[in-house]
This record gives structure tokens, sequence and C-alpha cells, in this order.
């Protein structure tokens, strides 16, 4: 694994108040139809999940999070990407790691954490 490696998650969900409210309730009255199983898998209502976030954090890698809006507007060559998508970079540039169909297949944490760093361990 490379040392100055750098990550991408970007979630299939806008950015700003009135979309996480409306993702909040989506997920709560129909969760089966949300979108973002990156945001399901990895967020609880309210927060971020604990192993989730121990496990970022044990990563030795730069992470950047975006929401879809987000990453049309500071990639927009790549914005008719499905999502939600993991990338890495190479010269600078994102390169798929975890496409929208495999993050979509993924039933469990524990799960996507092993998929990822299998991916990384690769690199």
């Amino acid at each position: 694994m490379s040392s100055n490696l750098r990550l991408l998650f970007v979630y299939n969900a806008d950015s700003g108040l009135f979309n996480q409210l409306t993702d909040y309730a989506h997920k709560i009255i129909s969760p089966a139809t949300y979108s973002c199983n990156l945001c399901k898998l990895t967020y609880s209502n309210f927060s971020i999940q604990r192993g989730w976030k121990n496990f970022l954090n044990s990563l030795h890698a730069e992470k950047a999070f975006l929401h879809r809006d987000e990453f049309a507007a500071r990639y927009p060559k790549l914005a008719d990407t499905p999502l939600p998508a993991i990338f890495s970079f190479k010269q600078g540039i994102p390169a798929l790691l975890l496409s929208d169909e495999t993050i979509n297949n993924v039933k469990s944490l524990d799960d996507l954490q092993h998929l990822l760093n299998d991916k990384i361990n690769k690199l």
C-alpha cells in the first residue's frame, strides 16, 4: 500500500440540510428504497457508525468525502459515474476503486471494510 494513498468517498445523496433531513426520513420510512448503500452502511440515523469511524482512522490514507452534487461540481468529467463510489487517486486523478454495483451489493459494514481493505492492499 502506498504511504501517500488518497481516497475519495462519494455518496449518492446531495449536500445541504434539507437533503439530509429528507434522507433521514427516507431511511426510516422506506429503507429498502434508499439510494445510498454507502450512507446506509456507514451512518446511523444521527451520526457516523463508530466501527466505520474507527476503521477510517486506522487507514493510512488521506480521506475526502463528497456528496453527489459536490462531486459533479468538482469532477465534471466524472459526473456520470454511478454512485455511491469510492475512488483512489492516480497522478491526481480519481480512479474507481469500488463501484456502485459493488457497494450496493454489500450487506454489512464489516463486509465493506474487508472489501475496501482488499482493494487498498492491491494498490
